[in-house]
Formats: structure tokens, C-alpha cells, sequence
């Protein structure tokens, strides 16, 4: 199948203002792009990119004062499989673990272990472990926080969305995340597209997407606590940490965002 996905971003800027962007496509899909998806301005600028700690492409401009426009619009081509299900990926042990994973056993900005994990252990510690365990999580989430627009604050944590009980995918993964780590178990936080494919109507306003990965085994599996089901024609952007790590765009100024629209829509 073919997917059609972009976006377009406007900020209203009082003076010239420093960005960066995080705005393509993971490299692990570019190979599956009918054409690149490079970002466009409007008016135009001179933009550079690099690679972040963590692999993902960032790019770099200085935004002149006034309205000023990020776009990009493509295809991709995906197998339309849905996530993958692996029911008997087992927990690997702290103590062999690949060194690779181990940044994501520990608290960071928006996933503060440190608060929550009496009650991972308290709520979890007696039950299944690897993949039983990871969907226990993903269950209690789900069921936990009420989602909604309104409910959106970019500055929520984990912790404050475990109190509230209230938030947006991005809170539904954090909590996710960060008792996954509690528990012992590598999770980072994913965000990218997600459109309605394969799913019945009514569609709410599309956005991007927050979901994140847990490690059982030898490799990664995808999870989604604000959907919990499989979902078809999901499109990584970035990895991190936490929302920080992904921020779409950091802007070094004061800003004001003024158009924000995205499409996710299977190409027939």
C-alpha cells in the first residue's frame, strides 16, 4: 500500500529566531519513500541537517521575523502489516542486556522512576514478565488516562498524568515508558505518523502520533498504550528518551504558532 503524509507548521516570529527541526521521516523508512521528503519554508531560508544523539534527522535555520511556514508532503510505501505481536518475548535480565539499551532503564525529563516505581512493582511485580508484562502496562494505561485535545499540556509528565488521569498519546506513552522502566524493561519513546487506516469511522483531527518500544529479547517491539490495539501504516519520525529527545521543532525565541495541519491518508 501507499500512504500520502505531510504537514504544514506556521509560526508567527516578533524577530529572526534560531529552529530546529525534527520533521523527517526515520532514516530506517527512507528507502521506503517515493520521493524524499524534504522540508520547504516559506519564504525560504538556508537550512542545514545532522544527526541528533540518537539518530534521528534534524535540520537547522534561522527563521526570519514575520509569518514563516514549514511544510513537506510525500508518499511511502508500507507492507500494510500491523504492528507486530510476539507473545512470548521474554524479559532479558538487567545483567545482559545489551549496553545499548540500558539509557532506556533510567528516569528523564518526562519519566520520572524515581516517583512511580513502588507502584510498577506494587501493581506489576507479582504477574507475567517480558511481553505479558509490556501489555499488562500497556492495559492499565489505557484504562487509566482519559484522552483528550483539551486534556493536551506539553509540559505534563508521567507522574502528573498518572495523578490526573487525563492527557494526549504522548501522556499515555510516557506513563507507559517510564513504568516499563520501573519493571526493569528498556522503553523509549517513538513519535511519527499515524493515520486512521484501517480503522471505521468517525476519525478524529489528525496529529502526530506518540507511541514507544519496548526491548524483549534481542530487538525492539512497538506498543501503544493510547490505542492498544495493532495499528496499521504507522511512519516513524524520531526516537528518544522521552518527548524532549523529539520535540518536532525547538525554537530559540519568543514564537507564536499560527497553522498547524497534518495528513496521514492511504493512497487508492
Amino acid at each position: 500500500m501507499k500512504i500520502r503524509l505531510g504537514f504544514e507548521i506556521a509560526y508567527q516570529l516578533p524577530q529572526a529566531t534560531p529552529m530546529i527541526l525534527a520533521l523527517n521521516v526515520h532514516h530506517s523508512r527512507v528507502g521506503d519513500l517515493e520521493r524524499p521528503d524534504h522540508l520547504m519554508t516559506n519564504p525560504s531560508v538556508t537550512t542545514s541537517g545532522y544527526r541528533d544523539l540518537f539518530g534521528n534527522w534534524c535540520t537547522r535555520l534561522v527563521a526570519p521575523a514575520g509569518r514563516f511556514v514549514v511544510s513537506s508532503d510525500t508518499v511511502i510505501r508500507d507492507d500494510g502489516a500491523p504492528d507486530t505481536l510476539a507473545a512470548d518475548a521474554p524479559q532479558v535480565l538487567v545483567e545482559r542486556l545489551p549496553e545499548s539499551t540500558l539509557l532506556y532503564l533510567l528516569g528523564s525529563r518526562y519519566c520520572e522512576t524515581d516517583l512511580l516505581s513502588d507502584f510498577a512493582w506494587k501493581q506489576f511485580g507479582s504477574g507475567p514478565t517480558g511481553w505479558q508484562r509490556v501489555q499488562a502496562v500497556c492495559d492499565y494505561v489505557h484504562e487509566h488516562i482519559e484522552f483528550g485535545y483539551p486534556h493536551a499540556r506539553r509540559t505534563r509528565s508521567a507522574f502528573e498524568a498518572f495523578n490526573e488521569g487525563q492527557g494526549v498519546c504522548r501522556d499515555y506513552a510516557h506513563l507507559a515508558v517510564t513504568l516499563c522502566r520501573c519493571l526493569n524493561i528498556p522503553a523509549r519513546y517513538c513519535t511519527g505518523y499515524l493515520g486512521d487506516i484501517g480503522v471505521p469511522p468517525p476519525h478524529g483531527p489528525m496529529d502526530f502520533a506518540g507511541w514507544f518500544e519496548a526491548f524483549l529479547g534481542d530487538r525492539w517491539y512497538t506498543f501503544d498504550a493510547r490505542n492498544n490495539v495493532p495499528r496499521i501504516g504507522r511512519v516513524l519520525m524520531g526516537r528518544g528518551r522521552d518527548a524532549s529527545d523529539v520535540a518536532l521543532s525547538n525554537t530559540f525565541g519568543p514564537n507564536e504558532l499560527d497553522g498547524f495541519k497534518v495528513w496521514c491518508d492511504e493512497v487508492h
